[in-house]
């Protein structure tokens, strides 16, 4: 009975010591023959052109968005959205009447100045001939001199009253002048040649102008001849970003297409994005739209004169570099260990002495010289060679220093290049497509 209680016991440590052995020998964690099966590629020579990828949306070149400089009601709307205008035509009228009163209360004031100032001219007339009758009789001694000196001071009154009556003109029309141009602006223009892009109010709504806060956003009038994207590019890459550089531009709306562009404006200040815990500092780049790529689909008869409108999303790659002829391996090739003390080296994946036991392995790891590495095949070995990485695309990457053109590197799988793998390791080719199926 005690021999049939422990049989099943038995048997489940036996297929948990066969497992630990798979996954030891898969590990390499013993057995110094252990052979593991990779996919290798011939170092080669090649153009590689490095870009950054970056996303954003379409919005032309040139845009005025227009607000009202008074406050009122809109009489007359004469435009619609999507309608193209010349510069200076007549888009809407907002209501008058009060202005108008403005204006005539404003001529009425600068003619009771008018008035007021002929009156006082009309009265210093008065006062400076009795002040010349006053002088000659008091120079022949015939008046006292009280009544000279109070003819005197009536004629510098009256040149006073004449003078003030003349500042009371100029306000007065300077009221005038003010009054006829908020009248004006009742009438508001198109400022320059577009399409209304954007028409955001409608006949009898109120709107308020630009002197009473920001103002009533009441359209957009846009050039849409020359497009824009206007990207977010991140802060360790935007060094790399010169003006004039090359653009591959992908619209959503135009798929397996691609569009070229050339940088035209890359931000100075940076915008942030998200709490202070986690920021995201990036750089806003515009990218010019070139209309040699995309004049065929520029079909005026079939009332598509412009193919992008304004808010598309797109996809930028922006070429910063291109090297031609440069040793070059794919990415997968590459891997990053921590250099040890006496010239040996780990993998990033596994602790090292000075790690805490709350350091992540990254964290530790920063702390170490760091060296990039590739497996080159040699005979039925893995040998483990430092190199120096230059530009990156997609695919490849450059390398500067520690391979040459024709050396056999290991390229698959990764995850045995990342961690599996050391030097002098036992390996056997295969074909990349029978690695992966017995991976499967």
């Amino acid at each position: 009975m005690k021999q049939k209680k422990i049989l099943p016991y038995l048997i489940g440590l036996v297929v948990v010591a066969i497992i630990f052995l798979v996954i030891g020998k898969k590990k390499g964690w013993f057995g110094e023959d252990f052979t593991i099966s990779v996919a290798t590629q011939k170092v080669e020579s090649k153009t590689i052109t490095e870009f950054i990828t970056a996303n954003g949306k379409i919005q032309p070149e040139t845009e005025v968005k227009i607000s009202p400089d008074v406050a009122g009601e809109i009489v007359e709307l004469y435009v619609e959205e999507g309608d193209e205008v010349p510069q200076g035509k007549l888009l809407c009228v907002i209501k008058p009447e009060i202005y108008i009163s403005a204006v005539n209360r404003s001529e009425a004031a600068v003619n009771s100045a008018k008035a007021r100032l002929a009156q006082a001219k009309a009265q210093l007339i008065e006062r400076e001939l009795s002040y010349k009758r006053s002088k000659e009789l008091y120079d022949k001694g015939t008046i006292p001199v009280a009544e000279f000196e109070t003819a005197e001071a009536a004629y510098k009154v009256a040149e006073s009253e004449v003078m003030a009556a003349e500042y009371s003109v100029r306000s007065a029309e300077a009221s005038l002048s003010e009054a006829q141009e908020q009248l004006t602006k009742t009438k508001i223009y198109a400022p320059i040649p577009g399409t209304i892009s954007a028409l955001n109010v409608e006949k009898g709504e109120r709107v308020v102008g630009t002197s009473m806060m920001s103002g009533t956003d009441m359209m957009t009038v846009a050039d849409l001849e020359k497009m824009e994207v206007q990207v977010e590019v991140n802060e360790n890459d935007i060094v790399k970003v010169m003006k004039g550089d090359t653009a591959l531009v992908e619209v959503d709306a135009y798929l397996n297409r691609k569009f070229k562009g050339i940088v035209t404006e890359i931000a100075n200040s940076a915008s942030t994005t998200g709490t202070t815990a986690d920021q995201v500092t990036n750089f806003d780049v515009k990218v010019l739209l070139l209309k040699d790529s995309y004049a065929d689909l520029i079909q005026p008869e079939e009332g598509n004169r412009y193919p992008f409108r304004p808010g598309m999303s797109a996809t930028v790659d922006i070429l910063t570099e291109t090297r031609d002829n440069v040793i070059s391996v794919p990415i997968s090739a590459v891997t990053t260990r921590i250099k040890k003390e006496g010239g040996g080296t780990e993998e990033i994946a596994e602790e090292t002495e000075t790690a805490t036991p709350t350091e992540t392995t990254e964290e530790s790891a920063t702390r170490e010289e760091k060296q990039e590495v590739v497996f080159v095949l040699s005979g039925d070995r893995a040998k483990k060679v430092e190199v120096t990485t230059g530009i990156q695309d997609n695919a490849s990457i450059e390398i500067l220093k520690g391979l040459a053109e024709g050396d056999q590197v290991i390229t698959a799988p990764y995850n045995a290049i990342n961690r599996t793998l050391k030097d002098s390791m036992l390996v056997k080719v295969v074909k990349e497509e029978e690695l992966f199926k017995t991976e499967k």
